[in-house]
C-alpha cells in the first residue's frame, strides 16, 4: 500500500464493545476530512497512520474528531507483506 493509500477499515468508538475480529489497533485520531459521501480518517497509532474510509452519516454518529481515541478494527482472510 502506498503512504496516503486508504483501504476499508472499520472505526470504532471507546467504550464497550464485542468483535471477533482480533487486530484492534488503539490510537487517536489525527484527521477527518469529509467528502461528497465519505470521510477520511487518519488514525496514529504507536507512531504509525492508519488510514480508513467511512460514511459521512457514521463519522457523525461516532463523533469522530482529531484527538479523539478510536480503534482500527481489521478483519481480514489474508495479509500481504512487502519489503523495500
Amino acid at each position: 500500500m502506498h503512504q496516503g493509500e486508504a483501504k476499508p477499515i472499520p472505526l470504532a468508538w471507546e467504550g464497550h464493545y464485542e468483535l471477533s475480529a482480533r487486530n484492534q489497533l488503539k490510537g487517536k485520531i489525527t484527521e477527518v476530512k469529509k467528502g461528497a459521501t465519505t470521510a477520511h480518517v487518519r488514525i496514529d497509532v504507536g507512531g504509525q497512520i492508519i488510514a480508513a474510509s467511512v460514511a459521512n452519516e457514521s463519522a457523525d454518529e461516532l463523533k469522530l474528531k482529531k484527538g479523539k481515541t478510536a480503534y482500527a478494527i481489521i478483519k481480514a482472510t489474508s495479509v500481504m507483506v512487502g519489503v523495500d
